[in-house]
């Protein structure tokens, strides 16, 4: 994004508010910023910081949809069909608040946890040292509560009230792939940050 909307983006997603002159706009709750990001054209883009990309909680890549959705997308858009709204706004900080005070957390799976975070950026502790010439960095401390609130949601919607390692690597490449860098021979050999992080999650040790 340009330099300005950069500053706004900040803005919003650390302070919850908008400035618009010498007047500020508090958010509403709950609060999200989704950004979409096209491969292709880059031109009067800059590239976001590694601090200002650690925000977002995930990065999700979305491919070409199959032929029978693309076929129900001009369906739809021929039948002019409204969608129906499935949650509101207050329901879901009723739904976090339920998540945050019943999904149960085993001290061995934030542990888990910190063993992954920490592997990214020392492969060489879980026994993967070919992997240093292809991560520059790795992902915060921060992004460990991203990753623990992600799988405490995972197991809710997988019907548990109690967290599992399965939750945390099902949610992992999701969550770090924006946050690690590769280095210039990663990017030279075409190796992909998900083939990078699938290989540090079968090197580390699951409880």
């Amino acid at each position: 994004a340009p330099a300005k909307v950069q500053s706004a983006l900040l803005e919003a997603m650390q302070e919850r508010q908008v400035t618009l002159a010498d007047t500020t706009f508090p958010l509403d709750d709950p609060f999200w910023v989704l950004a979409t990001q096209n491969p292709v054209e880059q031109e009067g883009v800059y590239t976001l910081p590694e601090a200002q990309l650690d925000r977002f909680s995930m990065m999700l890549r979305v491919g070409y949809p199959s032929a029978g959705e693309e076929v129900e997308m001009l369906q739809v858009r021929m039948n002019q069909t409204t969608i129906e709204r499935r949650v509101s706004p207050s329901d879901v900080t009723v739904l976090r608040a339920f998540i945050q005070d019943t999904v149960y957390v085993d001290p061995k799976v934030l542990e888990y946890i910190v063993r992954l975070g920490r592997a990214t950026r020392d492969p060489g502790g879980v026994g993967r040292s070919d992997l240093r010439e292809l991560l520059q960095l790795g992902i915060s401390p921060r992004s460990y509560q991203h990753l623990l609130a992600l799988s405490r949601v995972n197991a809710f919607m997988h019907g548990r009230t109690w967290t599992l390692p399965e939750d945390v690597k099902e949610i992992f490449c999701d969550t770090a792939r924006h946050r690690i860098a590769r280095t210039v021979r990663a990017q030279a050999e075409n190796v992909h940050a998900d083939a990078i992080l699938e290989e540090l999650l079968g090197a580390v040790p699951i409880p």
